[in-house]
């Protein structure tokens, strides 16, 4: 399975889709300042870089809710998201665009929020193989505001959609934002 998640339209489709979400369609947030070729993106834009990724892992807030059932043959690795986790986004920090544990003293990130954001995050490939010193960081899959707000340059889906999804993730799997 495919995820392609078209900006022009704001819709996310699945290609090769199994029969369970045979013609599942999402609404979806993305950058408040929209989408930008990824060679283009840059940190702190506010928009979502087009581009082909591939799933690595998830987050969750395990105090808010349990992950349902995951993909049998290769699931996503999900983690528990603890008070001190973060993500760091300082250009000039030799872990910028990675996963770090707070206190940390440049800027960064809180991955465990008072909102719902981020009681489930898919961590996508963008810019991190190696990360270039200012080309974004922290582009997730993540929940949808309750007010339904733009992101800073994530995908945002629906709580219901994203729960329907889970199951039928697997690490490595292709996403396309086009």
């Amino acid at each position: 399975m495919k995820i392609i998640i078209n900006c022009q339209t704001g819709q996310l489709s699945l290609k090769d889709a199994p029969h369970a979400l045979k013609g599942f369609k999402s609404q979806f947030r993305l950058g408040a300042s929209g989408f930008i070729e990824q060679s283009k993106k840059t940190e702190g834009d506010g928009k979502t870089p087009l581009g082909t990724y591939h799933l690595r892992f998830g987050f969750y807030r395990a105090d808010r809710l349990r992950i349902p059932p995951l993909h049998q043959e290769r699931p996503l690795h999900f983690m528990p998201i603890e008070t001190d986790d973060g993500w760091c986004d300082d250009p000039g920090h030799s872990l910028y665009n990675r996963f770090i544990k707070l206190p940390f003293k440049t800027s960064h990130e809180k991955m465990y929020r008072e909102d719902i954001a981020y009681d489930i995050v898919l961590v996508v490939n963008h810019n991190d193989a190696p990360p270039i010193a200012g080309r974004g960081s922290a582009i997730f899959i993540h929940l949808m505001q309750i007010d339904g707000r733009d992101t800073r340059g994530c995908i945002a889906l629906s709580p219901e959609d994203m729960v329907r999804l889970l199951p039928y993730l697997s690490e490595g799997m292709k996403i396309s934002i086009i």
